[in-house]
């Protein structure tokens, strides 16, 4: 197999989001009592009702984990050294949705420095949905 630029891409942004979201679901999972503790605290000031917040947590919880799973599949599958999207290439935008996600909680917390990290996330998400 010969490995160009946009397969090594493919591979690289696949198996980034499937280690970001892996464990940033798995760790909600694990430690739900504490991470509730910070959405709560993070969240006191937004527009969001505290009664919102657990419900917002398993949410993001699932999206977090679906994307995470979707590129583990895809790099074990070897969906990212095929033509067209696949399981690779659905991991990889629903990171950009789950992303979204956290973009809008950060931006209504007013959490600017936390909303333009993720950012940087989300190009990386765009950029690698351009080589699928």
């Amino acid at each position: 197999m010969s490995y160009s630029a946009e397969l090594v891409l493919r591979f690289l942004v696949t198996a980034f989001f499937a280690v970001v979201f892996l464990q940033s679901a798995v760790d909600k999972v694990l430690d739900r009592d504490g991470n509730l503790a910070y959405f709560t605290d993070h969240f006191k000031n937004s527009p969001f009702p505290a009664e919102m917040i657990p419900l917002m947590l398993t949410a993001i919880t699932a999206l977090e984990g679906l994307a995470g799973i979707l590129c583990a599949l895809g790099i074990v599958s070897g969906s990212w050294t095929r033509g067209g999207f696949g399981l690779a290439g659905a991991g990889v935008a629903t990171s950009g949705a789950a992303l979204l996600c956290l973009l809008i909680g950060q931006r209504l917390a007013k959490d600017y420095a936390g909303a333009a990290v993720i950012a940087t996330y989300f190009a990386v998400a765009l950029i690698g949905l351009t080589a699928f």
